[in-house]
């Protein structure tokens, strides 16, 4: 039986953030507890406005969400439906939230610059500011390129543009991201929300192409950075670059089991891997 708009919960009264952000985790929900399962339509746009006391147009951008997330898929005349297969690949965010539900949380993270991450570490923290949830410890470690010297990637695609122009634009969005979230969290310990509260960032100098992310210690989450050559300004100019895009890269998960099932070796493997590198090549950046 296809849920109706009325079995849905409400929005949280004191969450600030867009109805149509909310409405969105209320229906990603819905959808990985299987209260609705693949195959079956989502109340339609109309009954959700109703549902919640918002313009249609407000609604429009909740599918939009958990359709780049592959979660659904929309039939033009029909509707929104949740997708058949919806495990793999998968979106970051649920998994993210889920892990801040134990008392312990840990996130290892190796990539370019953690925009995925900070987007996805937002409504577990700022439920721990409202006082909804309340873990013991938070441990974030971030592994990001050092992009101090000339790169491969990103680079100019032509001579004509100075490449360290190109890092140094990429330096920008990548600190913005990851200090953001090292300030963050370590702002609960200060605030005494949270009893243990640490991130850290390090720098290392290798070429990266794909991010990685290993949560809670049992769950590793991978996925290919592809190269793209695209248009950015560069000191007000637009010049071509060679660049990694990762925001909407299929994520592939893996969570540990048996010590003889492959995704259980896998899981092990990259908590090995970032170890390895977090301790040798990696090194803390001073400016």
């Amino acid at each position: 039986m296809n849920l109706t708009a009325a079995d849905l919960d409400d929005l949280e009264p004191d969450d600030h953030r867009p109805a149509s952000q909310q409405i969105a985790n209320v229906l990603r929900a819905v959808i990985l507890t299987k209260r609705i399962g693949p195959g079956e339509r989502l109340p339609s746009q109309l009954d959700l406005a109703d549902r919640y006391g918002v313009a249609r147009e407000t609604i429009k951008t909740a599918p939009r969400i958990l359709r780049d997330e592959r979660l659904i898929v929309t039939r033009q005349g029909t509707g929104a439906f949740v997708r058949t297969s919806t495990e793999k690949p998968v979106g970051l965010r649920p998994h993210i939230e889920a892990a801040f539900e134990r008392p312990h949380v840990s996130i290892d993270f190796a990539g370019f610059s953690g925009e995925t991450l900070h987007g996805a570490m937002t409504e577990p923290l700022d439920k721990i500011r409202a006082g909804r949830l309340s873990p013991e410890s938070i441990t974030v470690r971030i592994l990001i390129p050092d992009l101090s010297q000339t790169a491969s990637v990103p680079a100019a695609a032509s001579a004509e543009v100075d490449d360290g122009a190109v890092r140094r634009r990429a330096e920008r969005i990548m600190r913005r991201h990851a200090e953001s979230i090292v300030d963050e969290v370590n702002e609960l310990a200060d605030l005494g929300l949270i009893r243990t509260a640490t991130a850290e960032i390090r720098h290392h100098r290798t070429a990266v192409l794909f991010k990685l992310y290993v949560i809670n210690g049992d769950q590793a989450f991978f996925g290919f950075y592809p190269v793209v050559k695209h248009i950015v300004t560069i000191d007000r100019s637009p010049a071509a670059i060679y660049d990694v895009m990762g925001k909407d890269v299929p994520l592939f998960p893996y969570v540990a089991g048996d010590s003889d099932d492959p995704a259980s070796l896998y899981v092990e493997q990259a908590r090995g891997w970032f170890d390895s590198v977090w301790t040798t090549i990696a090194k803390t950046h001073h400016q």
